[in-house]
């Protein structure tokens, strides 16, 4: 049985395969564990060798030389020829070169735009600048990785002797990162960390206020990280600032003693805050993808792509991300952008991307994991169609550079890595205060500052790891809901996370993984 996208509903042990488009010549095996040698789907085709599950399987003869063709896309070309109902595995496929970065489409695509969506709310917290947190957190920021510990230490006792006293506030979080000496904090690049963690500490789960912990010899010293005006700071002293280095702190316990007095002075302003109505224009989504396979295209990024375009319809914010996810369907995304400044902008990421791969030796072949490749994925080009569906059908209405804020709604490009932990660290600094991250080899990846809904691509994984996804999109592909319906439930499950009213699992069992700065400049 072949299917486009949305399957049927069919019978469950049928050989099954997808289609993304009419014209591909590999569809992708649907059966939990694949499917044997000799299995016989209903159109006759026949299977000469076992296909793993998501791996490919060809519909026709492919000689050598000529294109394989899925989601209408040459994702490579047959290295030999490839009879009809052979697997098509990874050794088989010869990567197309890179697409160009001239002669793109500019802003060329004009869809018709969708009615508004009026009338959706969530309950938030509402800052002094017009932002918006879905939690209310205490976050410490940190000028360098030497205090880590320190503040580590702190935030468990203000965890277990302060946060009780104060019900309002959801948890305490330490920004806590590798970065701060020993770079070279004037280089080319350096602005990117520094910026990335001064965002951070305004992020709008954070209340709009900032406490630091400093060593006090460091590079970046907290003039530098929060310059006057850049931050919404009392002051660089007391109560906002502790320096370990000085004087007045004799002892570890004097240390420990400061960060917990200066934390009560915040907790006590932040237990004062009290949910609100808002739009759900005041939603700032970041998406993502991470230990993906040849499912993530087919069920949780379409899905994702829908509840983007009802997103942007109420008015909220949506970012999609990871540069070498992308990069090869660059001209897909000149052409969506809403004018030529837009488009450009997205032209200079690439063009600054490709040219920081290349300075390491290596190009964008270098982002599939040996997890990819095993669910299915062949290479980059085919991996990065099944990405870019995250992003829906919307006009794309800016870039954001990394670690820079958001500053505009609508669908935007945040440029950053495609690791999980740097971009959604770089998400965090563009100001996300909700996060979507889709997987179909499965991964417990969270955030301690933002709620993370994951988003499972195959019924088998939600099965095993069922206290672990929130949402389960490998219907889809069993034919027991549509692309639309799973997108629909998943924006519902956005508002009620937003709203407190429900948790998802990374909150649950309180998993998260630690920030990951973007630092291209050079290490001393």
């Amino acid at each position: 049985m072949d299917t486009l996208a949305s399957p049927e509903v069919r019978q469950a042990d049928a050989p099954r395969r997808i289609s993304m488009h009419p014209n591909d010549n590999v569809a992708i095996v649907a059966n939990d564990g694949g499917l044997p040698a000799g299995a016989v789907f209903d159109d006759g085709l026949t299977l000469l060798e076992r296909v793993p599950q998501g791996h490919k399987v060809a519909l026709v003869d492919i000689p050598q030389g000529q294109p394989i063709l899925r989601y209408n896309v040459a994702i490579g070309t047959a290295v030999k020829d490839i009879a009809r109902g052979s697997w098509v595995e990874e050794s088989l496929v010869a990567m197309p070169p890179a697409r160009g970065l001239d002669n793109l489409p500019i802003a060329t695509k004009r869809a018709e735009p969708l009615p508004p969506l009026e009338g959706y709310t969530f309950e938030g917290y509402r800052n002094a600048d017009g932002s918006v947190g879905t939690r209310n957190l205490l976050a410490i920021s940190t000028t360098v990785q030497c205090v880590a510990g320190v503040v580590d230490f702190a935030v468990k006792r203000i965890k277990q002797e302060l946060l009780p006293k104060y019900p309002n506030v959801d948890d305490v979080v330490a920004i806590e990162h590798i970065y701060g000496c020993g770079v070279a904090i004037e280089a080319p690049g350096a602005e990117i960390p520094i910026r990335t963690l001064r965002n951070i500490a305004r992020n709008p789960n954070f209340g709009g206020r900032a406490m630091m912990v400093s060593l006090g010899c460091e590079k970046l010293q907290p003039a530098r990280l929060f310059p006057k005006g850049g931050i919404p700071i009392q002051s660089l002293n007391e109560p906002d600032l502790v320096c370990l280095q000085d004087e007045q702190h004799v002892g570890f316990d004097s240390m420990i003693d400061s960060i917990m007095r200066t934390a009560e002075q915040h907790l006590v302003e932040l237990n004062k805050r009290q949910r609100e109505t808002c739009p759900a224009s005041d939603l700032v989504v970041g998406v993502q993808c991470g230990g993906s396979d040849a499912f993530s295209g087919v069920t949780a990024n379409p899905a994702v792509g829908y509840a983007s375009d009802l997103l942007v319809r109420a008015g909220a914010t949506v970012m999609f991300s990871e540069v070498t996810e992308v990069r090869d369907g660059i001209d897909q995304l000149t052409a969506r952008a809403v004018d030529e400044d837009v488009a450009q902008a997205m032209i200079r990421e690439m063009a600054w991307y490709d040219e920081y791969l290349k300075r390491g030796g290596v190009d964008r072949s270098a982002n599939t994991s040996p997890g990819n490749k095993k669910g299915g994925l062949s290479n980059i080009v085919e991996k990065a169609m099944g990405s870019i569906i995250k992003s829906g059908t919307s006009p794309i209405s800016g870039v954001v550079r990394p670690g820079e804020k958001a500053l505009k709604k609508g669908l935007l490009y945040a440029a950053t890595p495609a690791s999980d932990f740097i971009c959604g660290t770089l998400q965090l600094a563009a100001g996300m205060n909700l996060h979507v991250f889709t997987t179909g080899r499965g991964t417990p990846y969270g955030l301690a500052a933002v709620p993370v809904v994951k988003v499972a691509t195959r019924d088998d994984l939600a099965r095993r790891w069922h206290d672990l996804m929130d949402i389960n999109a490998g219907k889809i592909a069993s034919g027991d809901a549509s692309i639309e319906e799973v997108g629909q439930e998943l924006f519902q499950f956005l508002l009620d996370v937003a709203s407190g009213r429900k948790k998802t699992w990374a909150e649950h069992w309180k998993l998260h993984n630690s920030l990951a700065l973007f630092n291209p400049a050079p290490v001393t």
